[in-house]
């Protein structure tokens, strides 16, 4: 199968980007690029670390600018950072290089999914409803994603065949 874009991967932070980036890819036998890992290889350091060490707007940089390198190479799947959308001119580019696919949840599930866990610095420190109000803050935003996959009782194949789905319909792949 061919790809005629890359196919971007966007959501909160437990959304599922990086395995159903890393199912599609295997289904499509083409390379995933998972920008916050790319960005932990290259600063060999966690991403939280990162943040308390160098502060928000450094990673954010270095964000914007693995994922501009990344969309350079065709034919990829791309696991967005769950901020990286927020970006005005970040997503302008994305938009324009690429197809892009937001995998949504209930804002319940994804703070079961990631409220303990303390890899994740943007809610380090944040209440639920913080937390809350943050998931509808980046809503907003990944509404101006190409599709919306509403993920929530999905299977992880049920979610990968609905994203294929859209591509060969919308000729993203053939």
């Amino acid at each position: 199968m061919e790809i005629k874009k890359n196919i971007v991967l966007l959501g909160m932070m437990g959304s599922g980007k990086s395995t159903i980036g890393s199912l599609i890819a295997k289904k499509l036998n083409i390379a995933l690029i998972d920008i916050d890992k790319k960005i932990e290889k290259m600063q060999n350091q966690r991403i939280s670390q990162i943040f308390e060490q160098k502060g928000e707007a450094y990673f954010r940089e270095l964000e914007f600018n693995v994922t501009v390198q990344s969309l350079k190479d065709k034919n990829k799947i791309i696991s967005l950072g769950g901020g990286a959308f927020m970006n005005k001119e970040l997503r302008k580019i994305i938009k324009y290089k690429s197809s892009t696919f937001w995998l949504h949840w209930n804002a319940d599930t994804l703070i079961n999914r990631i409220k303990n866990n303390n890899k994740r610095p943007v809610i380090k420190d944040m209440s639920h409803s913080d937390i809350k109000k943050l998931i509808g803050e980046r809503n907003k935003i990944y509404n101006f994603s190409d599709y919306k996959i509403i993920c929530e009782n999905l299977k992880k194949g049920e979610i990968v065949d609905k994203i294929l789905q859209k591509c060969k319909k919308n000729e993203i792949i053939c």
